[in-house]
């Protein structure tokens, strides 16, 4: 005997999860419903199977092809326009006209004995079939009547209470001879119900209806669909689970890597090459699909969780599905009864009210608060830019797809022809992402130059040698997880604003220029890279004194890029050094603040055993750099800016010093004293950099291990401010210790205030408001001073749901009091 798997409905009850995937392939325990019924076919000898379709036809094809992979023999009929369900099965006749044949829907749920199901048909001689069930509410269902022998006397669709006169529905599955063709019309809607039974039973037909034990659940809303996953997880219905029980109710697919420290309550599934994260917690009913990421602190209760999904650290999912290949992000949190669609963005602290649906391809944004259903709008980000480039989670936001796109759109920037240095840290993904950078210019008429693994500083300064612009794929500074493709201007900068705004429009309208096939862009890989760096270093900044001096010191290359450089530049500089951490180590790519910070204990350790001048610790690309004093202290960040700008400003007598607006004031007095000026900058590395060109500048930082060295480049070079700094002690005669015990104390303290991004406009008014007629600086952000010179600054962050605050006075105390007055009216506005 064959069967008909009806697969062609719509399914319009389950929108969003039906916008852009078929009834059908919606799954349960991480099968679709379909494949579940196919497999109940198999085991009950129905392995000849014609499948129905019409929506989304070839997304059914496509993903169960022949039937071979199960073992069955799967053809297919297409509607091309909806028939109903007896229109359908005819629409197939041709395949079934030979013998008797059941008739199953390929969106229901069922454990139905269909052998016995076949033999009470053979057993009373009938035309049709119907399978039935018992149900507590047949409201939704069509009522079946039947006499003692089991013939139908009577069917009535979809119910009112006071029509219910048994709790007996049909299921729609059928075993049918094939003269009911007999009685059904080609190429026009017929349904078996409503129009075909009517028939027969008025003719005096013999059909029967078998009531069936067991389970069967229509999964035609979105509670029961979330119902049939609890019922499979809970044992109500046998199907095949495709998994191992490492616990009493725990199913955990093939490759699924779960932290011992998870906290995981059955009954639930976690589907193959999933990854759980250590201090997640996973409840009872909650379907985990395959490549799924569940980040550290996130829970899940009674959530459904398609493949390819990434659910960030601290979120929480509550009695919700979540679509594929759908972001999740930081702390965002999805009620009870919410569906999000595919392929959908769900921004950080964000919250999904419940019931809420969101359609497919849309972006909530960080922080909103979504209590109506989101179908027509498609909230993108703002920009694509944030404070390091276009930054994200590897293949979860930044995806060589994405990376090919970002690149069509910056090669589409630049003129045919033109040539783009790459370059990268010593990470496998940011190597990974730079082929696909590396194919998409060529592809679009650019000629590359790439550079492999450097320095960030060595990629800028190359970039400005002759290139239109360049990229730069690094790790993320302190988040292992994530990467940033960095895009230089000519000179090695980052883009500035209006280049940044115009990548975003040709992005935004995909608007990819491509060569023709002559136009393909030529690939090279310059040779001494860091020979002609060092070279143009050591010209460019004034290395006098050096030699004579005598000076020891300690480098710590932090198992990084820089490492690589050093060599080069150590061996002409003449010094006496001992280098520290100088091989690569892909497995580590950034470094957390605890591992910078150990780091510069040991080389602290190093430097006092060694007697050293001093020593200097890189980030891992080269670009910043940390201090240790001739005894082995550190030297803080902010308070290595004013050691270095003391030299600078001692040894020039003149000019001026870029530094960011949240600098401690004591910057003023050190650059006054010896006749230099500070120009107050923005946060920005922009705005430094654009400072950093102006012929004045003789010096320039952000109190965070970046410092320009205006005489050799506008922008943060950890090389070019280690060879300045050997210069300038060596000439000095002076140790660092020394400098640092002549320039005054600062007590600068930050503090970060969680801010909901739909309230930060409301909260830097209300910061103006409160200023009064004290003095207001708005050069980033707002920046209050008081009558006795201690200020405040009030930032809000570009890139998170945060508004930093830094509050400078006298001593800790003092700066403490203005600290918390403002932290009150910032929290108080975000309330």
């Amino acid at each position: 005997m064959k069967a008909v798997v009806m697969a062609g409905g719509e399914g319009t009850r389950l929108r969003p999860m039906t916008s852009s995937m078929p009834k059908p392939l919606l799954p349960v325990a991480n099968r679709p419903i379909m494949e579940h019924v196919l497999r109940l076919l198999k085991r009950h000898g129905l392995n000849e199977t014609v499948v129905t379709v019409q929506f989304l036809a070839s997304l059914v094809r496509n993903y169960f092809g022949d039937g071979e992979e199960l073992g069955m023999e799967l053809t297919y009929a297409n509607e091309e326009k909806p028939l109903g369900t007896a229109g359908s099965v005819k629409n197939a006749e041709e395949a079934l006209k030979d013998d008797a044949f059941l008739v199953i829907s390929g969106d229901a749920l069922t454990d139905f004995d269909l052998t016995d199901l076949i033999r009470f048909h053979k057993e009373k001689g009938a035309l049709v079939t119907v399978c039935l069930t018992r149900v507590p509410n047949p409201l939704e269902f069509g009522i079946t009547i039947v006499d003692e022998e089991g013939k139908v006397e009577r069917f009535l669709e979809k119910p009112t209470w006071g029509q219910v006169f048994s709790d007996t529905v049909n299921t729609g599955i059928y075993v049918m001879e094939p003269e009911v063709f007999d009685y059904v019309e080609a190429d026009v809607p017929v349904d078996w119900s409503g129009d075909v039974f009517p028939k027969l039973m008025k003719e005096g037909k013999p059909v029967y209806g078998y009531v069936a034990e067991g389970y069967w659940e229509d999964v035609g809303t979105h509670e029961s669909y979330v119902k049939a996953q609890a019922d499979v997880l809970e044992g109500k219905v046998q199907v095949d689970i495709d998994g191992f029980e490492i616990s009493p109710g725990v199913w955990v697919a093939e490759g699924a890597e779960v932290h011992h420290d998870a906290v995981l309550r059955g009954p639930l599934y976690i589907g193959d090459y999933a990854k759980v994260e250590a201090g997640a917690e996973i409840r009872e009913h909650t379907v985990v699909g395959s490549n799924v990421v569940v980040k550290t602190g996130a829970f899940l209760h009674k959530a459904v969780v398609h493949d390819n999904v990434y659910i960030g650290p601290q979120s929480n999912l509550r009695g919700c599905v979540i679509g594929k290949n759908t972001d999740v992000m930081r702390a965002a949190r999805i009620e009870d009864g919410a569906v999000i669609g595919d392929e959908c963005m769900i921004g950080e602290e964000s919250i999904v009210q419940g019931n809420v649906r969101v359609y497919p391809f849309k972006t909530i944004e960080a922080g909103a608060f979504v209590n109506t259903s989101v179908i027509w709008e498609s909230r993108g980000q703002a920009h694509l830019f944030g404070a390091r480039g276009v930054s994200g989670i590897l293949n979860v936001e930044i995806t060589p797809e994405l990376a090919v796109r970002l690149a069509g759109a910056y090669a589409t920037m630049l003129k045919k022809g033109s040539t783009v240095t790459t370059a990268r840290d010593h990470s496998r993904g940011a190597r990974a992402l730079k082929r696909a950078v590396i194919s998409a210019l060529q592809a679009s008429a650019i000629d590359v130059r790439d550079l492999e693994n450097v320095p960030l500083p060595v990629a800028r300064q190359q970039t400005a040698r002759g290139s239109a612009g360049g990229i730069m794929i690094r790790t993320s500074p302190g988040v292992p997880d994530s990467v940033d493709i960095m895009f230089f201007d000519e000179r090695g900068a980052d883009l500035s604003q209006a280049g940044q705004r115009k990548l975003d429009r040709v992005y935004a309208r995909q608007e990819y220029r491509r060569a023709f096939p002559g136009e393909i862009g030529d690939l090279s890989f310059p040779a001494s890279v860091f020979d002609s760096y060092t070279g143009s270093l050591l010209r460019n900044v004034d290395t006098s004194g050096i030699a004579e001096a005598g000076l020891k010191v300690v480098v710590d290359a932090s198992n990084g890029s820089a490492g690589l450089v050093m060599p080069s530049l150590l061996g002409r500089l003449q010094v006496d050094s001992l280098t520290i951490n100088p091989g690569l180590d892909e497995s580590r790519p950034t470094e957390s603040a605890e591992s910078r910070r150990a780091g510069l204990v040991r080389l602290g350790e190093i430097v006092a055993s060694a007697r050293a001048a001093f020593g200097v610790r890189f980030d891992p690309v080269g670009e910043r750099l940390s201090l240790v004093d001739e005894r082995g202290r550190i030297i803080e960040d902010d308070r290595a800016l004013l050691v270095l700008l003391d030299l600078v400003a001692a040894e020039r007598r003149s000019g001026r010093v870029a530094l960011p607006v949240t600098t401690t004031r004591i910057a003023e007095q050190v650059a006054a004293y010896h006749g230099t000026q500070v120009e107050w900058t923005t946060t920005s590395p922009d705005d430094l950099t654009r400072v950093g060109r102006e012929e004045a500048t003789i010096f320039g930082g952000d109190g965070r291990g970046g410092f320009i060295v205006p005489e050799f480049s506008s922008v943060f070079d950890g090389a070019a401010a280690f060879v300045r700094l050997i210069g300038l002690v060596a000439r000095t005669q002076l140790t660092l210790s020394q400098i640092d015990a002549r320039i005054p104390r600062a007590h600068v303290l930050k503090r970060d205030i969680p801010t909901p991004w739909a309230v930060k406009g409301l909260v830097m008014r209300r910061v103006v408001e409160a200023a009064g007629g004290r003095s207001v600086d708005t050069t980033d952000g707002v920046r209050v001073v008081e009558a006795d010179g201690r200020w405040v600054m009030v930032l809000p962050d570009p890139a998170e749901a945060v508004t930093h605050l830094w509050a400078e006075g006298p001593d800790d105390t003092s700066a403490q009091v203005l600290l918390d007055e403002w932290a009150r009216v910032v929290e108080g506005a975000g309330r």
